[in-house]
C-alpha cells in the first residue's frame, strides 16, 4: 500500500479537526455527558470510521479496506475492556462528573501521540526483523490466556499508581482537592498540580500500557503503518463517548474478556503461521520458509465479528437471566 506523505498529513490534520470540534462543542461548557449525547457522538465517530474504510476500499481495494475494518473493530473491542480500568481510575480519584469528559479527552490525546511513536518504532522493527512476529504471536496467545482468567465481576480492585504518577508526585506537590478543571495552580507563589492533572496522566499512561497487546494484535491483521495508525486513532477517538454510553452496561458484559481472549489467541496463531510461512530463522528448517496454511483477512474479519457477536449476546442473555433470578429470590423472601 503506497501512502504519499500528503495523505499522512491530510489524515492527521483531519483527525485534529475532529478532536477540535469535539473539544469546542462538548467541553466549551463543562457538564455531565448524557446517554443521548454520548450515543450521538459514538454514532458520529463510528460513521466517520466507516466512511474512511469505504474510502480505502475505493482507492486501494477491498483487501486493505478489510484490514482496516478488522483492525478498527479489534482495537475498539479491546478498548471496551479497557473501560473497566478507566472506571476504576475515575472512581479512585473521585473525578467530578462534569470534568470526566475532559479528563478522557486529554488523557487519550496523550495516548494517541504516544501510540503514534510506538507504531512507528514497531513498523521499523518489523521491516528489519521479520522474526519479531514469532514473539508477537506468542505474546498475544499468552495475553489471551491471562485475559480469559480475568473476572470483572469480582469485587472492584484498587487502582495502583504507576511509576509515571509516582514521579509526578515527587516533582510537584498535589493540592488536596480539585480546582475546577485546572491542572496547575499557584498557591503562595508555589506551583501545585491538581488531582485533575494526576488523573489525566493516569488515563494516558494506562492506555499506553494497553497498547502492549493492541498494537501487536493489529500488526497481526495488517502490516501497513497507515492502517495501524488510523484504526487506533478512530478507536481511541470514539472511546470517550463509549465510556459514557455504556455506563452500567459494562458490568453486564461478563463474557467480553473470554471473547477478546479468543480473538487475541486467534491473531496470535495467525501471526505465527505467517512467520512460519516467511521463515528466515537459520535454526528452523534451515532458514527456509515452511509450507503452512495462512489465514486471510476475510476469515479474520469473520472470526472477529462472530466472536464479538456471540459473547455480547451471551453476556446480555446471562445478565437478563440473573436479573430475573434476583427478582424471584427477592419475591420469595418477601413471602417468608
Amino acid at each position: 500500500m503506497s501512502v504519499p506523505v500528503w495523505l499522512w498529513f491530510a489524515t492527521i490534520a483531519g483527525l485534529v479537526v475532529l478532536l477540535a470540534i469535539d473539544l469546542f462543542i462538548v467541553d466549551r461548557k463543562p457538564h455531565e455527558v448524557t446517554i443521548g449525547e454520548a450515543a450521538r457522538w459514538v454514532t458520529f465517530y463510528v460513521g466517520v470510521a466507516i466512511l474512511f474504510g469505504v474510502g480505502i476500499w475505493f482507492w486501494s481495494g477491498g483487501v486493505y479496506a478489510g484490514e482496516f475494518f478488522a483492525g478498527y473493530i479489534t482495537e475498539y473491542s479491546l478498548s471496551v475492556d479497557n473501560l473497566f480500568i478507566f472506571l476504576i481510575i475515575m472512581t479512585t480519584f473521585k473525578v467530578p462528573a462534569i470534568h470526566q469528559h475532559k479528563v478522557l479527552l486529554i488523557g487519550i490525546l496523550m495516548a494517541l501521540v504516544m501510540r503514534g511513536i510506538f507504531i512507528a518504532v514497531g513498523a521499523a522493527v518489523i521491516a528489519e526483523f521479520s522474526w519479531v512476529f514469532y514473539l508477537f504471536g506468542l505474546f498475544l496467545i499468552y495475553t489471551g490466556y491471562k485475559l480469559a482468567r480475568t473476572d470483572h465481576n469480582e469485587e472492584e480492585e484498587e487502582y495502583k499508581e504507576n511509576i509515571a504518577l509516582r514521579l509526578v508526585r515527587k516533582v510537584y506537590p498535589v493540592t488536596d482537592g480539585y480546582q475546577g478543571s485546572k491542572s496547575f495552580v499557584k498557591i503562595d507563589g508555589r506551583r501545585f498540580v491538581t488531582p485533575m492533572f494526576i488523573v489525566i496522566v493516569a488515563i494516558g499512561t494506562t492506555d499506553l500500557l494497553f497498547a502492549l497487546d493492541s498494537i501487536p494484535a493489529i500488526f497481526g491483521l495488517t502490516k501497513e503503518p497507515f492502517l495501524v495508525f488510523t484504526a487506533n486513532a478512530f478507536a481511541l477517538m470514539g472511546l470517550r463517548q463509549l465510556y459514557f454510553l455504556l455506563g452500567g452496561l459494562l458490568s453486564k458484559l461478563v463474557y467480553l474478556s473470554i471473547g477478546l481472549s479468543v480473538i487475541l489467541g486467534f491473531i496470535g496463531v495467525k501471526l505465527i503461521l505467517e512467520a512460519l510461512h516467511t521463515n528466515s530463522l537459520f535454526f528452523l528448517n534451515g532458514g527456509e520458509p515452511l509450507h503452512v496454511p495462512t489465514i486471510g483477512i476475510e476469515l479474520s474479519l469473520s472470526v472477529i465479528i462472530g466472536v464479538l457477536a456471540i459473547t455480547t449476546i451471551a453476556s446480555l442473555v446471562k445478565a437478563k437471566r440473573d436479573a430475573a433470578e434476583a427478582v424471584e429470590q427477592a419475591s420469595g423472601s418477601d413471602h417468608l
